[in-house]
């Protein structure tokens, strides 16, 4: 995708309790990844989550595609990106990645994460706010 903003990175490493006999992460741990990342991508594009200028969003649809495995003890890339920002929900691109060293790509999973901005009290959706847009876009 060539037009899309230079991808947010975070790099950690898997846990020992993240993985099962084989030593191969569980499946449902690629979103508790997606969460860190997320998490820490809002953090560097300064959204909060309390305070004044908070937000709340609701996850409504997570999409993760297998493509190799990851292991014990291994450091990940994990690479972030808004695709999409709508009226009430945000769609979130992110990679996970072998973090070789060497360059090449050694790409371990995609999630696709769609998110709603509520309003906490209702549970209702509400607009993303505009001062929100341009942070989410990586726009200058």
């Amino acid at each position: 995708m060539p037009d899309r903003p230079q991808p947010f990175t975070h790099r950690f490493r898997t846990r020992y309790a993240e993985v099962d006999m084989q030593k191969v992460v569980f499946n449902g741990r690629y979103l508790e990844y997606a969460d860190l990342l997320i998490t820490e991508f809002w953090r560097e594009i300064d959204l909060h989550f309390t305070g004044d200028n908070s937000l709340e969003f609701h996850t409504v649809r997570a999409a993760i595609d297998y493509v190799a495995p990851i292991r014990a003890d291994e450091w990940i890339d994990g690479r972030v990106w808004t695709e999409k920002v709508g009226n009430t929900s945000v769609t979130t691109h992110m990679e996970l990645h072998g973090a070789t060293g060497d360059g090449s790509d050694d790409l371990r999973a995609r999630i696709e994460l769609v998110h709603v901005h509520v309003d906490l009290e209702s549970g209702r959706p509400m607009p993303v706010p505009d001062w929100a847009r341009p942070l989410l876009l990586a726009e200058k």
